[in-house]
């Protein structure tokens, strides 16, 4: 283990406090599995939507996910990688 990449093992660990919060992780789940939009999100969480799109914020400031706009709705995906590895590992 190498303890001189002080700036990746600081990036890593803002990627696991992101996701150490459990609606974020259901929503990064859900993503790695499929695109979808904000109405389609908290449909599915059961949450209200400005809960969601607090969260989706969150996660897309720190560069966990982007939005597509497509029309009038933003679509999301997973497009950290160490994101995707996590989901992917639980």
């Amino acid at each position: 283990m190498e303890f001189n990449k002080e700036r990746q093992f600081k990036a890593e660990s803002e990627v696991l406090k992101v996701l150490g919060h459990p609606v974020r992780l259901k929503i990064v789940a859900g993503l790695c599995s499929r695109e979808c939009n904000v109405k389609y999100i908290w449909e599915c969480l059961g949450l209200p939507q400005a809960t969601v799109s607090q969260h989706l914020a969150l996660l897309k400031h720190k560069g966990i996910i982007e939005g597509r706009r497509e029309g009038v709705e933003v679509h999301y995906s997973v497009v950290n990688p160490l994101a995707q590895r996590i989901i992917a590992s639980l």
